[in-house]
């Protein structure tokens, strides 16, 4: 295996997304970039420090006048300005200086925060992404998105960071729990509903091989659906437009996740969002009944919630106002008119979000039925 494809923005070349099965090209990709002799800061957490960490410094060794781990407590809880300002720290230590380099290396909340904390230190340095979960492969590592939560608002603090490289080594998923594996299958199963019926139809169909982790389907998928991101990305570098399809499931789906104080992940929040989405879609006659089954029925398979205890409506509908993709209070919802087809939508309603959350909600009253 081994492909590449280039992000561009106003048709100038941004950075590449390499797919391999290794490591082994990573130092030559960051020698092409000009960091030979440069000092590397690898960004990662207490998961993945034990698995990566040691490869990556050698094969990085050769190449740098000095790489060096930085490490913090793994999860969501941990994304924050107390994790940022223990980084800053470390880089400021090191003596990091404008032209050195971060190496993000791991899920989600890794990319987010090392890109963060290269956007800001010293007015903002190189950063390369290299994503070992399925989400951070086909979503979060993509699109120069960073940031941290901030008290109980998901992703408040931030910035636009680019990286220069994207760097997916597939074989790390080999190493990921399962239940990480299913919550990244969220964010692909996303780009079939909102931009891509056909590939929506292929995920259905190769399901069995990517329950088995067949290597040439996961090559596939996850190279479909950073192409997906890319050709979003590249019209809307900056969410002003249709990038924001991209959150498709994630208002309702960043509510359940702060409630839940992250014991759901992050995939699984983002299901049950899009759930409740496509229902309101059906309620406002955008889907049929029978689309709207479908496309609920279609997480189970792979191994996503549909339903959820122990919440109050209440306090979703408040966090969602709460959200940072709130325009002047009002909610950019995006909803769907068919599967492959997104829209914005300005006009959902308090009353259709508890209709929405009513739906994923598995309550006591449901238990006696």
């Amino acid at each position: 295996m081994s492909a590449i494809l280039n992000v561009k923005m106003n048709n100038k070349p941004i950075y590449d997304i390499v797919f391999e099965n290794d490591f082994d090209l990573l130092a030559a990709k960051i020698t092409e970039l000009g960091f030979q002799d440069k000092k590397m800061a690898i960004i990662t957490d207490s998961n993945v420090e034990p698995l990566y960490a040691e490869t990556i410094v050698s094969l990085l060794q050769p190449i740098s006048s000095d790489v060096f781990v930085v490490s913090f407590e793994a999860g969501e809880a941990h994304k924050n300005m107390e994790t940022v300002q223990a980084i800053l720290t470390s880089l400021v230590e090191h003596r990091m200086g404008r032209k050195d380099l971060v190496v993000a290396l791991g899920g989600g909340v890794v990319g987010d925060v090392a890109g963060f904390c290269a956007s800001i230190y010293m007015r903002g340095i190189d950063v390369i992404q290299i994503p070992t979960t399925l989400l951070a492969q086909v979503d979060s590592s993509i699109g120069g998105k960073t940031g941290v939560d901030f008290n109980s608002y998901k992703n408040m603090v931030g910035a636009f960071k680019m990286p220069r490289l994207v760097y997916i080594n597939t074989a790390t998923l080999s190493t990921l729990p399962e239940r990480q594996y299913y919550s990244g299958m969220a964010e692909v199963l996303k780009y079939g509903l909102i931009m891509d019926s056909s590939f929506y139809e292929w995920l259905i169909s190769r399901m069995y091989e990517i329950h088995d982790k067949d290597p040439a389907t996961l090559e596939e998928m996850i190279e479909h659906s950073c192409a997906c991101k890319q050709r979003i990305v590249e019209r809307d570098p900056f969410e002003d437009g249709d990038r924001a399809l991209l959150n498709f499931g994630h208002t309702i789906g960043h509510a359940i996740e702060k409630f839940k104080n992250f014991e759901f992940l992050h995939g699984e929040c983002v299901a049950l969002g899009c759930v409740a989405a496509a229902f309101i879609s059906w309620k406002k006659e955008k889907l049929s009944m029978e689309e709207y089954y479908e496309i609920r029925d279609m997480f189970v398979p792979f191994n996503l919630p549909i339903t959820i205890t122990d919440l109050d409506p209440d306090e979703i509908l408040r966090l969602t106002k709460s959200d940072k993709k709130a325009d002047n209070g009002s909610i950019k919802f995006i909803l769907l008119k068919r599967v492959g087809k997104a829209y914005i939508d300005k006009t959902v309603s308090d009353d259709d979000i508890l209709k929405g959350i009513a739906e994923i909600h598995f309550t006591d009253e449901d238990a006696k039925a």
